[in-house]
């Protein structure tokens, strides 16, 4: 174990959104490096919360079932823990712009109502914000680094924006140590496939293993970027156990480009079989897609040394063999 890894023995671990993708994953591991670990998690049926996430760790870590804006509920969970690795949240675009108010409660109001509890009841804890590449829209130039205007194309984009701001004021006026992930398209083990709220990978994943056509919208031109799921678990960990990430704003990235063409082609052959489509958008979609987008993520490479180390292909394998074994769960 080195001295990073160390870091995390026996710390009181807070994760919101912990029976999600991300947390569940991340717990896993914090649980490997001997933190106690709290998960904390509404189980809305539309947010991504499956208990079957934490099936093999359930009895080594604490779980509340209970929404983050409740004030009297998180006052409980904050008091006396180390660390917050807040990553609930209400993550679909296109719902932000169909229920916009429902994604302000989550995504913003709860975010203040989250600090406001730190404040009065643990303004030492140490918070991991999970922001996105959304709030930056459609890019400017590329990559996108930090520097780059933050202009939101839905709902969704101007909520995660507010509750980035939020973690940064509170940092600078109330002391309590946060920084800020903008992650890009993670992927892997427990992400969300009955439907497209987290991420299009998904709904792929489970098409082509029920062996139906991938579904491309547009011409399949636009390029992306996109991180396995350990690779994120990694930068939060880096980013929680460094005195330099307090106050920052890091992007995280692939060190693949990828059109999603070429990424239908990596899926077909890593399965071993399958086919894409190209369907037009509707017009929902056309008005909130931003293009082309990756991230340079250069600036945490620089100041906490992480960058991605599973490749696409790998995380693609990974994938599938994950969800042949378990998909009832997941199907929904």
């Amino acid at each position: 174990m080195n001295l990073r890894e160390s870091y995390f023995k026996d710390r009181r671990v807070l994760i919101t959104g912990g029976l999600g993708f991300i947390g569940s994953n991340l717990a896993r591991r914090l649980l490997g490096l001997g933190a106690q670990v709290t998960l904390v998690d509404s189980l809305i049926p539309e947010y991504g919360g499956n208990l079957f996430n934490i099936e093999d760790i359930r009895q080594r870590a604490e779980v509340n079932i209970s929404d983050v804006r409740d004030p009297y509920a998180m006052r409980q969970h904050v008091r006396g823990k180390d660390l917050l690795f807040n990553l609930a949240g209400q993550t679909s675009h296109l719902d932000s712009m169909r229920e916009p108010e429902a994604d302000l409660e989550i995504n913003c109001k709860a975010q203040l109502s989250i600090l406001e509890t730190c404040r009065h009841e643990n303004p030492a804890i140490r918070i991991v914000f999970a922001g996105t590449r959304q709030v930056y829209g459609k890019p400017d130039y590329l990559p996108v680094d930090e520097a780059h205007p933050v202009r939101p194309v839905d709902v969704n984009g101007i909520n995660k924006a507010a509750g980035e701001m939020y973690h940064l004021l509170y940092c600078s006026t109330h002391g309590i140590p946060c920084c800020v992930l903008r992650l890009t398209n993670t992927y892997g083990p427990r992400m969300r496939v009955k439907d497209a709220r987290q991420t299009f990978l998904g709904v792929w994943l489970r098409r082509i293993i029920e062996q139906q056509p991938i579904q491309v919208f547009g011409d399949g031109s636009q390029r992306r970027d996109f991180n396995y799921v350990d690779d994120v678990v990694e930068a939060m960990l880096l980013a929680a156990s460094s005195d330099k990430a307090v106050g920052r704003i890091y992007n995280l990235g692939g060190a693949e480009v990828v059109s999603l063409n070429q990424l239908a082609s990596l899926m077909i052959e890593v399965n071993g079989g399958g086919k894409q489509e190209l369907l037009p958008f509707a017009e929902e979609l056309k008005r909130i897609d931003i293009g082309d987008y990756y991230g340079d993520f250069r600036k945490i490479e620089a100041e906490l040394g992480w960058r991605p180390t599973v490749s696409l292909r790998e995380g693609l394998r990974r994938s599938l063999d994950y969800y042949r074994q378990h998909q009832k769960p997941y199907w929904g």
